[in-house]
């Protein structure tokens, strides 16, 4: 019987290394014996933003190049991409390429994405996300791998298997979803239905370097050491959680697929297998986002729901500047999907009645001079 998850170490990102960590953490799982010559298969990477891999925002090239070779070895042809927050266009995507260093890939034997056209997607089975744009290279696919970055985030308090999937959206219209979706669960739900519909036939956890602090682009890198691997990007992430100290009800992608029983209430339920103690990091610094009471205190009567409605409002996360960092460069301002941050003498100024905290502005500074602030009360309640 296949076990649920497999986490091996790995050291670095060299390729004897990778290679061996790759086919280690994939034997349990039958290797990839599922891989037919002629068969298309996508990668699709995390590559949020223009950023180098040795800051740990995006999936390193080591870890793909390693990949890649296994895939063609068997015939395949390997077809990497994502698309980042921006412009999806070959301009646009050429230049995160670049800067990620993933044009390593063509020496492997893949090649990078180079279709920017979009398809329209109808999934009546959703739960809340039933009609969608998505990145057309996906059709190409006979099986995805999702070939995912372990990181911290301001909304999701984790990215890593299920958020990674939010990549087939094309990069413009990310904010329109964040502001269709603005409470944390229903944008979690809309996540685990993307996963739902394209169904990646394997997913593989960049643990090498993880981000810690101010992810998902703005935190600096923290060593695990380990690469995982399993069949559901969720039991996954329910693994990865544990080894970063959250708890199933801190990650709001955890709870939408414990809705639909795509998990169990417990990473001890799962079969595990390599030993995830080893490689756990009790003081990995994470965003503090009250996620939990979003999902708990609502009640059933009147009284209970106002009651959690307030305590919600008063416990929730907000984004806040860092005027020492900020270079006036106005990119929060365009990505903000709720209009709600204007320029005020080169510095940004957020107006809090608009503003949905989906922490687009967070996310997507270069400088990392946005951050997460938690309230008062929170910090208070957590001691």
């Amino acid at each position: 019987m296949k076990p649920d998850v497999v986490i091996t170490p790995c050291s670095d990102y060299s390729a004897g290394e990778a290679r061996r960590a790759l086919e280690q953490v994939m034997a349990p799982l039958g290797g990839l014996d599922w891989v037919l010559p002629g068969m298309k298969i996508v990668v699709k990477v995390n590559l949020v933003t223009f950023a180098k891999p040795e800051k740990a925002a995006t999936t390193h090239p080591g870890l793909l190049c390693a990949l890649t070779e296994q895939l063609t070895a068997r015939g395949a042809e390997v077809v990497v991409g994502d698309s980042p927050g921006g412009l999806y266009n070959a301009a646009y995507v050429n230049r995160v390429y670049a800067a990620a260093g993933m044009k390593a890939v063509e020496q492997s034997g893949g090649r990078l994405n180079q279709n920017f056209e979009e398809r329209q997607a109808s999934f009546p089975e959703g739960k809340v996300c039933r009609q969608f744009r998505y990145t057309a290279y996906l059709d190409q696919a006979d099986a995805v791998i999702n070939l995912c970055k372990l990181k911290t985030h301001g909304m999701m308090a984790m990215t890593c298997g299920a958020k990674n999937m939010f990549g087939a959206i094309p990069g413009t219209m990310k904010p329109e979803y964040h502001f269709r979706y603005p409470d944390p669960r229903d944008f979690a739900r809309m996540i685990v239905d993307l996963d739902e519909y394209f169904r990646p036939r394997l997913t593989i956890v960049d643990a090498v370097d993880c981000m810690e602090g101010n992810g998902p682009t703005g935190g600096v890198p923290r060593h695990m050491g380990a690469v995982l691997a399993g069949e559901s990007p969720h039991k996954i992430d329910l693994v990865c959680a544990g080894l970063i100290g959250l708890r199933r009800e801190e990650v709001p992608t955890l709870e939408a697929a414990l809705e639909r029983g795509l998990i169990p209430a417990s990473a001890a339920e799962l079969t595990v297998e390599g030993g995830p103690a080893a490689f756990a990091i009790p003081d990995f610094k994470l965003i503090g986002t009250g996620n939990s009471h979003l999902f708990t205190g609502n009640g059933r009567s009147l009284l209970g729901r106002a009651q959690g409605l307030m305590m919600g409002w008063a416990l929730s996360q907000r984004p806040q500047l860092k005027p020492a960092k900020c270079v006036g460069c106005g990119v929060c301002r365009n990505v903000c999907p709720a209009d709600a941050i204007t320029m005020r003498g080169r510095k940004p100024g957020i107006d809090r009645k608009k503003c949905i905290r989906c922490f687009c502005c967070q996310e997507f500074c270069p400088e990392s001079a946005m951050v997460v602030r938690r309230a008062a009360i929170a910090k208070l309640l957590d001691h």
